[in-house]
Protein backbone atom coordinates (compact mmCIF):
# COMPACT_ATOMS: atom_id res chain seq x y z
CA UNK A 1 0.00 0.00 0.00
CA UNK A 2 1.32 3.37 -1.22
CA UNK A 3 0.81 6.18 1.12
CA UNK A 4 1.27 9.98 0.23
CA UNK A 5 1.59 12.22 3.73
CA UNK A 6 1.17 15.87 2.32
CA UNK A 7 3.32 17.53 4.12
CA UNK A 8 5.97 16.73 6.87
CA UNK A 9 5.29 19.01 9.55
CA UNK A 10 3.96 18.07 13.37
CA UNK A 11 1.33 15.99 12.43
CA UNK A 12 2.40 14.31 9.06
CA UNK A 13 6.30 14.18 9.67
CA UNK A 14 5.38 12.20 13.52
CA UNK A 15 2.67 9.78 11.48
CA UNK A 16 4.31 9.39 8.30
CA UNK A 17 8.36 9.06 9.78
CA UNK A 18 6.48 6.15 11.90
CA UNK A 19 5.04 4.53 9.07
CA UNK A 20 8.58 5.13 7.49
CA UNK A 21 10.36 3.53 10.48
CA UNK A 22 7.95 0.23 10.38
CA UNK A 23 8.95 -0.39 6.83
CA UNK A 24 5.82 1.09 4.97
CA UNK A 25 5.94 2.71 1.53
CA UNK A 26 5.56 6.41 2.43
CA UNK A 27 6.14 9.20 0.38
CA UNK A 28 6.33 12.71 1.91
CA UNK A 29 4.67 15.64 -0.43
CA UNK A 30 6.90 19.04 0.10
CA UNK A 31 7.07 22.18 -0.59
CA UNK A 32 10.45 23.22 -1.70
CA UNK A 33 11.69 24.76 1.56
CA UNK A 34 10.78 22.14 3.83
CA UNK A 35 12.31 19.91 1.10
CA UNK A 36 15.72 21.46 1.22
CA UNK A 37 15.84 21.28 4.85
CA UNK A 38 15.06 17.39 5.28
CA UNK A 39 17.40 16.68 2.29
CA UNK A 40 20.34 18.60 5.08
CA UNK A 41 19.16 17.57 8.71
CA UNK A 42 16.53 14.62 7.65
CA UNK A 43 13.64 14.04 9.14
CA UNK A 44 14.40 14.24 13.06
CA UNK A 45 11.39 13.16 16.02
CA UNK A 46 12.03 13.49 19.59
CA UNK A 47 9.64 11.38 21.50
CA UNK A 48 9.13 9.91 24.67
CA UNK A 49 8.09 7.00 23.00
CA UNK A 50 11.90 6.86 21.08
CA UNK A 51 13.60 9.15 19.05
CA UNK A 52 14.02 8.80 15.63
CA UNK A 53 16.16 10.19 12.52
CA UNK A 54 15.55 9.34 8.71
CA UNK A 55 17.86 10.59 6.86
CA UNK A 56 16.64 10.65 3.29
CA UNK A 57 12.79 10.49 3.78
CA UNK A 58 11.31 9.71 0.14
CA UNK A 59 9.75 13.04 -1.23
CA UNK A 60 8.05 15.05 -4.18
CA UNK A 61 7.28 18.10 -4.93
CA UNK A 62 3.58 18.77 -6.25
CA UNK A 63 4.61 18.88 -10.06
CA UNK A 64 6.65 15.92 -9.30
CA UNK A 65 3.50 13.48 -8.68
CA UNK A 66 3.37 10.75 -11.95
CA UNK A 67 0.89 8.29 -10.76
CA UNK A 68 -1.80 7.95 -7.77
CA UNK A 69 -1.31 6.43 -4.27
CA UNK A 70 -3.74 4.23 -2.66
CA UNK A 71 -4.12 6.44 0.15
CA UNK A 72 -3.45 10.43 0.55
CA UNK A 73 -2.97 11.63 4.52
CA UNK A 74 -3.75 14.94 4.79
CA UNK A 75 -2.64 16.69 8.04
CA UNK A 76 -2.51 20.64 7.21
CA UNK A 77 -3.93 23.03 9.13
CA UNK A 78 -7.79 23.71 8.08
CA UNK A 79 -7.35 26.83 6.19
CA UNK A 80 -5.29 25.45 3.86
CA UNK A 81 -6.97 23.26 2.20
CA UNK A 82 -7.86 24.59 -0.83
CA UNK A 83 -4.14 25.32 -1.68
CA UNK A 84 -3.24 21.76 -0.20
CA UNK A 85 -6.04 20.07 -2.34
CA UNK A 86 -4.45 21.31 -5.59
CA UNK A 87 -0.89 19.98 -4.47
CA UNK A 88 -1.97 16.74 -4.06
CA UNK A 89 -4.72 16.22 -6.77
CA UNK A 90 -2.58 14.31 -9.39
CA UNK A 91 -1.96 11.70 -6.99
CA UNK A 92 -5.69 10.70 -6.37
CA UNK A 93 -6.81 8.00 -8.46
CA UNK A 94 -9.95 6.03 -9.29
CA UNK A 95 -9.27 3.68 -6.06
CA UNK A 96 -7.24 6.82 -4.28
CA UNK A 97 -8.56 6.78 -0.43
CA UNK A 98 -8.04 10.37 1.32
CA UNK A 99 -7.21 9.92 5.18
CA UNK A 100 -7.56 13.70 6.63
CA UNK A 101 -6.69 14.61 9.83
CA UNK A 102 -8.10 18.20 9.80
CA UNK A 103 -9.73 19.98 13.18
CA UNK A 104 -13.41 20.39 12.84
CA UNK A 105 -15.79 19.00 10.11
CA UNK A 106 -16.09 21.04 7.13
CA UNK A 107 -13.25 19.83 5.28
CA UNK A 108 -15.09 16.91 4.29
CA UNK A 109 -17.84 18.55 2.84
CA UNK A 110 -14.78 20.52 0.75
CA UNK A 111 -12.47 17.37 -0.19
CA UNK A 112 -15.92 15.42 -1.57
CA UNK A 113 -16.82 17.97 -3.22
CA UNK A 114 -13.51 18.35 -4.76
CA UNK A 115 -12.49 14.56 -5.61
CA UNK A 116 -16.24 12.46 -4.66
CA UNK A 117 -17.58 11.75 -1.09
CA UNK A 118 -16.57 8.01 -2.25
CA UNK A 119 -12.75 9.22 -1.55
CA UNK A 120 -12.97 10.54 1.72
CA UNK A 121 -12.27 8.50 4.62
CA UNK A 122 -12.98 10.38 8.14
CA UNK A 123 -9.88 10.57 10.68
CA UNK A 124 -8.96 11.99 13.78
CA UNK A 125 -5.41 11.92 15.44
CA UNK A 126 -4.93 13.38 19.63
CA UNK A 127 -1.48 13.95 20.14
CA UNK A 128 0.52 16.80 20.64
CA UNK A 129 3.45 18.16 18.42
CA UNK A 130 5.07 21.05 16.99
CA UNK A 131 8.10 21.77 15.10
CA UNK A 132 11.12 23.54 16.73
CA UNK A 133 13.62 26.03 14.54
CA UNK A 134 15.36 23.46 13.25
CA UNK A 135 12.59 21.47 11.69
CA UNK A 136 12.56 18.48 14.27
CA UNK A 137 9.28 16.89 15.05
CA UNK A 138 8.86 17.53 18.76
CA UNK A 139 6.27 14.76 20.72
CA UNK A 140 5.06 16.90 23.93
CA UNK A 141 2.44 14.53 25.36
CA UNK A 142 2.12 10.89 25.72
CA UNK A 143 -0.79 10.43 23.65
CA UNK A 144 -0.12 9.23 19.74
CA UNK A 145 -3.45 8.44 18.52
CA UNK A 146 -4.83 7.58 14.91
CA UNK A 147 -8.03 6.80 14.46
CA UNK A 148 -9.93 6.33 11.18
CA UNK A 149 -13.05 4.84 9.59
CA UNK A 150 -15.20 4.74 6.35
CA UNK A 151 -18.26 7.72 6.96
CA UNK A 152 -21.30 5.32 7.10
CA UNK A 153 -19.02 3.26 9.46
CA UNK A 154 -18.58 0.23 7.04
CA UNK A 155 -15.46 -1.96 7.80
CA UNK A 156 -14.84 -1.68 4.29
CA UNK A 157 -11.65 -3.61 2.35
CA UNK A 158 -9.66 -0.43 2.61
CA UNK A 159 -10.03 0.16 5.65
CA UNK A 160 -9.18 -3.06 6.65
CA UNK A 161 -6.06 -2.83 4.47
CA UNK A 162 -5.08 0.51 6.39
CA UNK A 163 -6.01 -1.19 9.51
CA UNK A 164 -2.93 -3.90 8.42
CA UNK A 165 -0.55 -1.50 7.28
CA UNK A 166 -0.67 0.73 10.63
CA UNK A 167 -0.59 -2.33 12.82
CA UNK A 168 3.06 -2.28 14.29
CA UNK A 169 3.55 0.79 13.54
CA UNK A 170 5.01 3.11 16.88
CA UNK A 171 1.29 5.15 17.19
CA UNK A 172 -2.13 3.60 18.98
CA UNK A 173 -3.69 3.00 15.73
CA UNK A 174 -7.77 2.29 15.50
CA UNK A 175 -10.18 1.10 13.14
CA UNK A 176 -13.34 3.18 13.76
CA UNK A 177 -17.45 2.09 13.32
CA UNK A 178 -18.46 5.36 14.43
CA UNK A 179 -15.58 7.60 13.03
CA UNK A 180 -18.21 10.76 12.74
CA UNK A 181 -19.26 10.41 16.11
CA UNK A 182 -15.65 10.52 17.46
CA UNK A 183 -14.70 13.58 15.07
CA UNK A 184 -17.62 15.51 16.58
CA UNK A 185 -16.14 14.64 20.34
CA UNK A 186 -12.93 16.18 19.26
CA UNK A 187 -14.22 19.12 17.85
CA UNK A 188 -16.68 19.44 20.71
CA UNK A 189 -13.14 19.52 22.98
CA UNK A 190 -10.97 21.37 20.89
CA UNK A 191 -13.36 23.74 20.22
CA UNK A 192 -13.62 24.69 23.77
CA UNK A 193 -10.35 24.38 24.50
CA UNK A 194 -8.93 26.89 21.82
CA UNK A 195 -11.96 29.31 22.45
CA UNK A 196 -11.56 29.63 26.24
CA UNK A 197 -7.42 29.79 26.06
CA UNK A 198 -7.71 31.86 23.22
CA UNK A 199 -10.42 34.03 25.00
CA UNK A 200 -8.55 34.37 28.38
CA UNK A 201 -4.87 34.49 26.97
CA UNK A 202 -4.07 32.09 29.89
CA UNK A 203 -3.33 28.00 30.45
CA UNK A 204 -6.23 25.64 31.84
CA UNK A 205 -4.42 26.15 35.02
CA UNK A 206 -4.50 29.82 35.13
CA UNK A 207 -8.17 29.86 33.97
CA UNK A 208 -9.03 27.75 37.05
CA UNK A 209 -6.74 29.64 39.42
CA UNK A 210 -8.41 32.95 38.34
CA UNK A 211 -11.69 31.33 39.34
CA UNK A 212 -13.43 31.12 35.88
CA UNK A 213 -13.43 27.25 35.44
CA UNK A 214 -17.26 27.33 35.11
CA UNK A 215 -16.89 29.73 31.76
CA UNK A 216 -14.93 26.76 30.62
CA UNK A 217 -17.87 24.18 31.44
CA UNK A 218 -20.18 26.12 30.02
CA UNK A 219 -18.68 26.64 26.83
CA UNK A 220 -18.42 22.77 26.81
CA UNK A 221 -22.18 23.07 27.39
CA UNK A 222 -23.02 25.39 24.24
CA UNK A 223 -20.52 23.21 22.17
CA UNK A 224 -21.87 19.96 23.09
CA UNK A 225 -25.55 21.34 22.46
CA UNK A 226 -24.40 21.36 19.36
CA UNK A 227 -23.38 18.58 18.50
CA UNK A 228 -26.08 16.74 19.78
CA UNK A 229 -28.78 19.41 18.09
CA UNK A 230 -26.62 18.29 14.57
CA UNK A 231 -27.47 14.07 15.38
CA UNK A 232 -23.61 13.32 17.44
CA UNK A 233 -24.48 13.91 21.06
CA UNK A 234 -21.25 13.41 22.92
CA UNK A 235 -20.72 10.06 24.86
CA UNK A 236 -20.95 10.87 28.84
CA UNK A 237 -17.30 9.79 29.11
CA UNK A 238 -16.31 11.57 26.49
CA UNK A 239 -17.73 15.03 28.01
CA UNK A 240 -16.33 13.90 31.68
CA UNK A 241 -12.90 13.76 30.07
CA UNK A 242 -13.10 16.74 28.87
CA UNK A 243 -14.25 18.20 31.82
CA UNK A 244 -11.48 17.00 33.57
CA UNK A 245 -8.60 18.01 30.83
CA UNK A 246 -10.01 21.21 30.99
CA UNK A 247 -10.41 21.97 34.30
CA UNK A 248 -7.62 20.50 35.94
CA UNK A 249 -5.61 22.81 39.06
CA UNK A 250 -2.10 23.90 37.66
CA UNK A 251 -2.50 22.50 33.93
CA UNK A 252 -0.15 24.24 31.47
CA UNK A 253 -2.38 23.02 28.57
CA UNK A 254 -2.89 26.33 26.12
CA UNK A 255 -4.37 25.29 23.07
CA UNK A 256 -2.42 26.05 19.42
CA UNK A 257 -4.88 28.23 18.95
CA UNK A 258 -3.99 30.62 21.61
CA UNK A 259 -0.19 29.60 20.70
CA UNK A 260 -1.20 30.97 17.32
CA UNK A 261 -2.29 34.49 18.46
CA UNK A 262 0.67 34.85 20.64
CA UNK A 263 3.10 34.51 17.68
CA UNK A 264 0.51 36.91 15.14
CA UNK A 265 -0.49 33.47 13.12
CA UNK A 266 -3.29 32.74 11.16
CA UNK A 267 -5.86 31.08 13.08
CA UNK A 268 -8.76 28.28 12.12
CA UNK A 269 -11.03 30.47 13.63
CA UNK A 270 -13.80 29.91 10.66
CA UNK A 271 -13.17 25.83 11.28
CA UNK A 272 -13.41 25.26 14.89
CA UNK A 273 -15.47 28.31 16.19
CA UNK A 274 -17.33 30.17 12.88
CA UNK A 275 -18.57 26.74 11.52
CA UNK A 276 -19.83 25.66 15.04
CA UNK A 277 -21.83 27.99 15.36
CA UNK A 278 -23.33 27.57 11.55
CA UNK A 279 -24.43 24.74 12.58
CA UNK A 280 -26.69 25.38 15.06
CA UNK A 281 -30.39 25.65 14.17
CA UNK A 282 -31.20 29.34 13.08
CA UNK A 283 -32.35 31.32 16.17
CA UNK A 284 -31.01 28.82 18.46
CA UNK A 285 -30.18 30.42 22.05
CA UNK A 286 -27.43 29.73 24.55
CA UNK A 287 -24.51 31.07 22.28
CA UNK A 288 -23.22 33.74 24.10
CA UNK A 289 -19.49 32.57 24.79
CA UNK A 290 -19.23 30.87 21.56
CA UNK A 291 -20.35 34.13 20.22
CA UNK A 292 -18.03 36.16 22.62
CA UNK A 293 -14.92 33.71 21.65
CA UNK A 294 -16.15 34.02 17.52
CA UNK A 295 -16.10 38.08 17.98
CA UNK A 296 -13.18 38.09 20.25
CA UNK A 297 -11.20 35.78 17.09
CA UNK A 298 -12.61 37.85 14.67
CA UNK A 299 -11.29 41.27 16.15
CA UNK A 300 -7.61 39.47 16.15
CA UNK A 301 -7.67 38.68 12.86
CA UNK A 302 -8.83 41.92 11.43
CA UNK A 303 -6.02 43.80 13.88
CA UNK A 304 -3.34 41.06 12.25
CA UNK A 305 -4.31 41.92 8.67
CA UNK A 306 -4.25 45.67 9.20
CA UNK A 307 -0.81 45.28 10.69
CA UNK A 308 0.34 43.27 7.83
CA UNK A 309 -1.23 45.58 5.44
CA UNK A 310 0.57 48.57 6.90
CA UNK A 311 3.69 46.71 6.77
CA UNK A 312 3.94 46.42 3.33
Amino acid sequence: MRFLVVGAGALGGYFGGRLLEAGRDVTFLLRERRAAQLMQTGLQIRSAFGDLHLPEPPHVLSEQIDSPFDVVVVACKAYDLEATMDSFALAVGPDTAILPLLNGMQHLDKLSERFGADKVLGGLCMISATLDVHGTVLHLNDLHDLHYGELDGSMSPRVQAINEAFSGANFASRASEIILQEMWEKWVFIATAAGITSLMRGSVGDIVAAGAGSLTIALLEECAAIATLSGFEPRAKALERARTVLTTAGSPMTASMAKDIERGAQVESDQLIDDMIRRAPERHEGLSLLRVVQAHLGAYQARRAREQAGAK
